[in-house]
């Protein structure tokens, strides 16, 4: 976790830049990355030349020729601010937008990082913000990985507004709960077809070194799957890909494949089938029109809405026996159109509907204070759904107002998570408690409706009344006290 000091520096640095002329917070974190990855190019390249030294050869596909040693990080943050104003936009960002067209081995110049950096544009108004903002960057240590991603993440959560076409950042807690319900391993193939910041694939990505670190340090192949092949993200937004980029790069993933797609336009073949785990909180943006629609997914539900063409999406994505949690609005549990019903009939007949757990309003503020809920289902397209899980999450760990004061006794994701892991235990539950199992008969009875307020039972707490004729009398004597008191106060104003 980021501790005071580091997040005193950040919010120093995020001050400096807003004082500077800098204020919207997404053209911040934007600025920011790009130093980030300059600065990273320069550890890279100081990693090649010590290598070098210690096998006493030339270095190995130098990130920087000896005519672009100014251009180091290194180099040009103890330089004069105007200089160094000069070397930066006339040089080191044009540096960054060719890097991409000459690979290394270390996936780094051929990166996706490269790929989005081609697009890059130097905002800093004047040469003192410049010196500034490098001199606080240089001042913090970045050689744990775990603090360059804490970082990253923090500057991410002060984006405080909501993105165009429904996108919100999802909170990090959730993102974990999540990833932790679908204990991904070295061999899934995991996608977010919205990814935004990636926060889905930097989590999943967490998980697998946390519990699965000497599988994917194994070998050469092994370390090279899970940097180049494991993470998947499309986003049509070219700031978030840059953002998700580094996002994952900061957190020790080399060379995700994050790149430009419209998902829900853009029929590609060569991704039918291919995911074994999708997390994803898709934009809720309304409606679409059917000519910008890609055809397939109209053939699955035919449908404007996005959260539900989103969810035919991904049934498309996986593989056979390949799993998937998603955030989705509630009117997916029990709209009452064509499409919302033959959609939820088709996860509990068609595939495995695994759970269904409601979560607060407040879980999206200050963002947004829509109702939502989390699918996690398995596609099988042979059926399979017996029970599904319902649990009713009242508290996150945070409040649920605008200001989401972290309030770590009222949390219910621990008893979430280890009840999913037990729930096959769950079957004794009653219906008036937090979890239980719901046979899909009962949901198919039910049209299909997934809202866990249609199966949770309500236990009244009985409560005894007194007799009206002993409520009568009662109401007598206050009536007869009320007379006698006003008659002596009359007497005393005589």
């Amino acid at each position: 976790m980021i501790t005071g000091e580091l997040k005193s520096k950040v919010d120093k640095i995020w001050d400096t830049m807003w004082a500077g002329g800098i204020a919207n917070p997404l053209s911040v974190i934007e600025q920011l990355t790009y130093l980030l990855f300059i600065k990273r190019l320069d550890e890279l390249h100081t990693l090649k030349e010590r290598k070098a030294q210690r096998l006493n050869q030339p270095i190995e596909e130098p990130i920087f020729a000896k005519d672009q040693d100014h251009l180091r990080w290194s180099r040009f943050k103890d330089a004069a601010p105007a200089t160094m104003f000069n070397t930066v936009k006339d040089e080191v960002f044009p540096f960054i937008k060719t890097l991409g067209q000459k690979g290394d081995e270390d996936g780094e110049g051929g990166s996706t990082y490269t790929h989005h950096m081609k697009d890059a544009i130097f905002m800093m108004p004047k040469p003192q913000l410049l010196a500034n903002v490098v001199d606080q960057l240089d001042s913090i240590d970045m050689s744990d990985a775990d603090t360059k991603g804490d970082l990253y993440e923090y500057m991410l959560g002060k984006i405080a507004s909501a993105g165009q076409n429904g996108q919100f950042r999802t909170p990090r807690h959730i993102i974990k709960l999540m990833v932790d319900m679908t204990a991904p391993t070295p061999k899934d193939v995991i996608c977010d077809p919205a990814c935004g910041t990636a926060g889905f694939l930097v989590a999943a990505s967490e998980y697998i070194q946390q519990h699965h670190g000497d599988a994917i340090y194994k070998d050469e192949d092994a370390r090279r799957r899970f940097n180049e092949a494991t993470f998947h993200g499309y986003d049509f937004d070219t700031t978030m890909l840059r953002i998700g980029s580094m996002n994952m790069l900061l957190h020790g993933v080399e060379n995700p494949d994050i790149n430009y797609k419209d998902s829900l336009a853009q029929a590609d073949d060569l991704d039918e089938e291919k995911y074994s785990l999708i997390l994803a909180n898709p934009p809720f943006a309304g409606s679409l029109d059917y000519e910008s629609t890609a055809k397939d997914l109209l053939q699955t539900v035919k449908t404007k809405k996005t959260e539900l063409l989103f969810l035919a999406l991904f049934l498309r994505l996986l593989q056979t026996g390949g799993r998937a949690a998603v955030i989705v609005p509630d009117g997916v549990l029990f709209g009452s159109s064509n499409a919302h019903k033959s959609l939820r009939k088709m996860l509990v007949e068609e595939q495995k509907l695994d759970a269904v757990i409601s979560m607060p309003s407040g879980v999206f503020k200050p963002y947004a204070g829509v109702s939502t809920a989390i699918l996690l289902f398995t596609k099988t397209n042979s059926g399979g759904t017996d029970n599904v899980w319902f649990y009713n999450m009242q508290a996150d760990g945070f409040s649920l107002d605008d200001k989401r004061t972290p309030q770590p006794d009222k949390t219910d994701l621990p008893d979430l998570l280890a009840r999913w892991q037990n729930r096959d235990s769950e079957g004794e539950r009653k219906r008036t408690e937090q979890s239980f199992l719901v046979p899909a008969e009962e949901i198919a009875g039910n049209d299909y409706d997934l809202s866990i307020n249609r199966y949770k039972e309500v236990e009244y707490e009985a409560v005894e009344y007194d007799p009206p004729q002993v409520i009568l009398e009662r109401l007598a004597r206050l009536e007869e006290e009320i007379s006698q008191g006003r008659k002596e106060l009359e007497e005393l104003l005589k």
